[in-house]
């Protein structure tokens, strides 16, 4: 059964999916430009935000307090990666493949936005933003649903990529963030058959087999990292090594680093 908070948020969301769809290349590459400028802007309020869910993080492991953590580089990092996003070519209406028939008939095979993307993950602040960008650059609207640890640091974020929304002429319910504090919401958006296209958990084990056995959405999910560097025999032996050493040491902590070295 879905509260009447999914549901409603879920068909603001379907609303909004028509003028995303036909929104322009540009229009799109604003929003995510402006909310990357907000992001810039309002550096000192976000680190304060997060410094507020740090010192909150009782009980978290110390991997995921560094997911959690932000600073001044870690932001930086955040708006450059929606200025990428911005700038990448947009698939909406890209024809991919195209055939004939003998008789004549044409077909073609096009690029469409998937619609409503529930995106459900844990700690990464960083996460509201990028996932709100990709979604909105492929014509998508998105619910997300943070952790609760995050909250303070998400609702900035959010904030500033409605602030996008807004500069750019889309609907505010493009992107929208379901409260972190009832876990029962986690279940009724794995229930919202009908109402949220595709579910993406981005999170730990038991967070995404949480999703994979309850959802009665389709899931794109992932399970165990499978990492892997591979140094060849001819490799430059220093370059190899700086980049094994990068990939592991650079940020123990994230799901990217390198579990396995096949030399």
């Amino acid at each position: 059964m879905t509260s009447n908070l999914i549901g409603d948020m879920a068909r603001a969301a379907r609303a909004a999916l028509p003028v995303l769809a036909a929104a322009p290349t540009a229009q799109k590459a604003q929003a995510v430009r402006v909310a990357a400028a907000a992001i810039r802007a309002r550096r000192d309020e976000l680190l304060a935000a997060n410094a507020a869910d740090v010192a909150a993080a009782a009980g978290l492991s110390a991997a995921l307090v560094d997911r959690l953590a932000l600073d001044a580089g870690r932001v930086e990092g955040i708006a450059a990666g929606l200025d990428t996003v911005a700038g990448l070519a947009d698939p909406v209406g890209e024809i991919i493949a195209k055939w004939s028939q003998p008789n004549g008939l044409q077909f073609e095979r096009v690029r469409v936005p998937l619609g409503v993307i529930g995106i459900i993950y844990e700690s990464r602040p960083g996460v509201t933003a990028d996932a709100a960008a990709l979604c909105l650059m492929a014509g998508n609207a998105c619910l997300l649903r943070g952790g609760s640890e995050a909250a303070r640091s998400n609702a900035v974020l959010l904030d500033c990529v409605a602030h996008g929304l807004r500069d750019a002429g889309l609907p505010a319910a493009a992107v929208q963030m379901v409260p972190a504090g009832d876990r029962a919401l986690v279940g009724e958006m794995l229930a919202a058959h009908g109402l949220i296209d595709v579910i993406i958990p981005r999170g730990g084990k038991g967070l995404v087999a949480r999703v994979q056995a309850e959802a009665r959405v389709p899931v794109l999910a992932h399970l165990d990292g499978i990492n892997h560097v591979y140094v060849d025999a001819s490799a430059d032996v220093g370059q190899a090594v700086a980049i094994v050493v990068n990939s592991k040491l650079r940020r123990t902590a994230v799901c990217g680093a390198m579990e396995t070295l096949l030399i």
